[in-house]
């Protein structure tokens, strides 16, 4: 480039229609998904208004036609459907075909329509209170539920129906008219014959015409529980033969130092001197040094098999979750580490079986008892046999261990079992079979213990422990 020739400057670039900064927003629909250009795209004007202005008022149509269907879908029943579907079809019929009674009996229907409708009216300015005194019972004992209904409002109430689901049943009261400040209790039975959950409530109420066309229910409380406990006797203390620490009977292992004295030795290099008998050691002319046998905490464990084919019976199953119930109950009050375990069920479509066991809580006596309330046996949960191999390796440090089952087990089985614990554990099998008298048979360090009512365990414990 030659000297004293200016440089060109760029030509300055024009934008027109809209000013470029960090807040500007473009007005095109370039990008735009929402309704309005699904529409009618980039159109403007007074046509494409008058659209969208259709289109939202027969949205608006659209939303208000689902909610008062759903409302009416809601109180109507099948009958009324019905009644509904007929309206038409006799009021049609009867002026195409000139036939006076079905015109008639079209009205007729209608008028039980509008009937229907106007017990639905209103609405009671009641307040509803759920009472379950007691939320864990024992199978077999009674069980009641409270319904309170008062009228805090200042006018007078007009009867309505008060309905309890109660577990697979449900409890029903006629609700009379209430004056201002008056108060309704409806009792009802809760079913306890049986262990297990019963779901209580919630309680609703009811607005129907008596032909049964429309039907409103209201829900005023909250799902309560009632836990039905198996039932348990008090069993003696385990301690004594059975629990081998601090407060039973001391182990055959020997220690250089415990709290259990068994006998003198001689001394050996690495004893300590502070278990040599000075007086002993005096009299022999040689050094003496104390022996005592070892002492351990205990450990007990519960293994409750929920194999069908360990039991013959439902009255053999639920004996055996009482048994259960009783070992555990004892052992959490004697203070004592205790573990309760139950069969674990194999799914349906497994490819192999499931060896596992299902920890139930021991933190309480309660808590032990809600968890046993819910077990049931099963097809395809282990069997006595693999819930004691399972808990054998599982479980450590075990003193006693308790196999709980039916008559289903074979005494092959439960020898079986026995072996799955270490050498050095005392296992104790329980098999309730309410044909056959109680016993006891001990078979290769297994006690069997035999008993035909709940009440047995406490006389087959003795004999055991005294065995």
């Amino acid at each position: 480039m030659a000297a004293g020739t200016a440089k060109k400057a760029p030509p300055a670039q024009v934008v027109t229609g809209a000013r470029i900064d960090s807040h500007f927003t473009t007005t095109g629909t370039q990008g735009l998904t929402n309704a309005r250009t699904r529409i009618v795209g980039d159109r403007t004007g007074f046509l494409a208004d008058a659209v969208i202005a259709t289109v939202r008022f027969f949205t608006a149509v659209r939303g208000l036609v689902a909610r008062v269907f759903g409302r009416l879908a809601g109180v109507i029943t099948p009958l009324g459907w019905s009644i509904l579907a007929a309206v038409p079809v006799t009021l049609g019929l009867g002026y195409a075909l000139g036939w006076v009674e079905l015109v008639v009996v079209g009205f007729a229907l209608v008028a039980l329509i509008v009937i229907a409708f106007v017990y639905l009216v209103g609405r009671s300015a009641i307040t509803i209170e759920l009472r379950v005194p007691h939320s864990r019972v024992v199978a077999g004992e009674r069980a009641v539920g409270d319904v309170v209904v008062s009228n805090p409002g200042r006018r007078r109430t007009f009867g309505v129906t008060v309905e309890v689901p109660v577990g697979t049943g449900l409890a029903e009261a006629a609700l009379p008219g209430l004056a201002r400040g008056a108060t309704f209790s409806h009792e009802f039975a809760i079913p306890t014959l049986r262990r297990g959950v019963v779901p209580v409530g919630p309680v609703r109420t009811v607005r129907a015409d008596p032909i049964g066309i429309v039907r409103r229910e209201l829900v005023w409380t909250d799902l309560e529980q009632v836990f039905v406990h198996p039932r348990t006797i008090s069993i003696p203390s385990m301690s004594t033969g059975f629990i081998r620490d601090l407060e039973g009977n001391p182990t055959r292992d020997l220690s250089n130092n415990d709290v259990s004295f068994h006998a003198l030795r001689e001394y050996l290099p690495g004893d300590e001197r502070r278990y040599i008998p000075w007086k002993s050691t005096a009299r022999t002319g040689t050094y003496m040094v104390r022996q005592f046998e070892e002492t351990r905490r205990s450990h007990l464990v519960i293994a409750l098999s929920l194999a069908t084919s360990d039991y013959a019976s439902d009255e053999e199953f639920e004996m055996a979750v009482s048994v259960a119930g009783s070992l555990g109950a004892r052992a959490i009050r004697d203070a004592r580490t205790v573990t309760v375990v139950a069969s674990e069920i194999t799914p349906q479509f497994a490819k192999r079986k499931v060896f596992a066991v299902k920890l139930l809580s021991t933190l309480t006596r309660t808590r032990l008892l809600d968890d046993l309330a819910i077990v049931e046996r099963e097809d395809t949960a282990l069997a006595i046999t693999d819930v004691a191999r399972v808990t054998g390796e599982q479980a450590s440090g075990v003193s006693v261990a308790f196999l709980v089952c039916g008559s289903g087990a074979t005494p092959q089985e439960l020898r079986a079992a026995s072996t799955k614990f270490p050498a050095d554990v005392e296992v104790v099998a329980v098999v309730c079979n309410p044909d056959r008298p109680p016993g006891l048979r001990r078979v290769a360090g297994l006690s069997v213990l035999s008993i035909g009512f709940l009440e047995d365990l406490q006389k087959s414990l003795a004999r055991s422990a005294a065995a």
